[in-house]
């Protein structure tokens, strides 16, 4: 689909406002969607330009009580767009993309709600006693996006949307683990824990990571290993969305999800790197994964056997 060619200047002006924010916000995300035609990476765009405002609200410097009011429009103005109450002319190029993209593609929008609810999570400072748990909040920051851009992507030869979405979740779950486990000293830093309490205790971590060497006594690497697996476990399930999918969009997910797969496993080789800086894959490695996304390599591997290639 490429509707480009009938999109009025606006619109296209406020997806390229969009794209800029992408391309310059997340570039792990904008290597896997700028595989993708037009019409979809513009959505795509759009979604993400959404998301981060919503992102930025959570990690401000605003008093709590003055970010769940910013949350709160914010929710205010995703009604708006849900209701078809976006004109093109209005003047936050974010609402008149994502109209757009809502009005040619089936977005499940009640997923940016989730958003915004897994954020004011953050904004109370909350913490998780087990996984189940964490899952919750992994369902609204990550596993939301994932049904989201499954309505962009769309499934391919029959295949059961309502499965797809699981596995769409799921993948999303994955995603936000390995973002956890990069972001632990990060997190700590700003007061934030989100491993689970259950997990931190059977490893001796409960005192928090607030420094570049592991809590004195604890098995941090045992740790990083139990959330590494878990990880690991969740991109088996979540890889298994890629058949379902078109040629190019699976070559989206596999790009995105390859690099954080990628991520995941150079975490588990050096899992005290995580508290010395933040972990990351050069470009040149982002660029082999979107390559080998695009060529299907990565379907086919993860296809066969997700755990291999690490």
């Amino acid at each position: 689909m490429n509707g480009s060619a009938h999109t009025s200047g606006p619109v296209l002006a406020a997806y390229r406002y969009c794209e800029t924010v992408t391309g310059h916000e997340a570039r792990n995300f904008a290597y896997g969607i700028r595989l993708l035609p037009t019409a979809k990476r513009q959505a795509m765009s759009a979604l993400y330009a959404f998301s981060r405002r919503v992102d930025d609200i959570g990690d401000g410097d605003l008093a709590p009580a003055e970010k769940a009011e910013r949350l709160d429009a914010t929710r205010q103005l995703l009604a708006r767009v849900r209701n078809g109450e976006v004109r093109e002319d209005d003047t936050d190029p974010v609402a008149v993309a994502l109209a757009d993209a809502a009005r040619i593609f089936p977005l499940p929008l009640e997923g940016l709600d989730e958003l915004i609810d897994g954020v004011l999570m953050d904004v109370r400072g909350e913490t998780y006693e087990t996984w189940d748990d964490l899952a919750v909040y992994c369902r609204c920051v990550a596993g939301a996006i994932g049904r989201l851009s499954l309505g962009v992507f769309g499934t391919v030869n029959g295949h059961d949307h309502v499965r797809a979405a699981e596995y769409a979740d799921t993948l999303g779950l994955a995603l936000q683990l390995t973002n956890i486990l990069r972001d632990v000293r990060e997190d700590a830093g700003n007061g934030r824990t989100y491993l689970p309490a259950q997990d931190l205790a059977k490893f001796g971590c409960a005192a928090g990571f607030h420094s570049d060497t592991a809590p004195p006594g604890s098995d941090f690497a045992g740790l990083v290993e139990f959330e590494v697996r878990r990880a690991r476990s969740l991109f088996a399930t979540g890889y298994r969305l890629l058949p379902m999918l078109d040629r190019r969009s699976g070559a989206c997910v596999a790009a995105m999800a390859g690099i954080y797969r990628r991520l995941l496993e150079r975490i588990a080789a050096d899992p005290e790197a995580v508290l010395r800086g933040r972990v990351s894959l050069p470009g040149h490695q982002k660029a082999y994964v979107a390559v080998r996304g695009l060529a299907g390599l990565d379907a086919r591997r993860t296809a066969r056997s997700p755990l291999e290639d690490t």
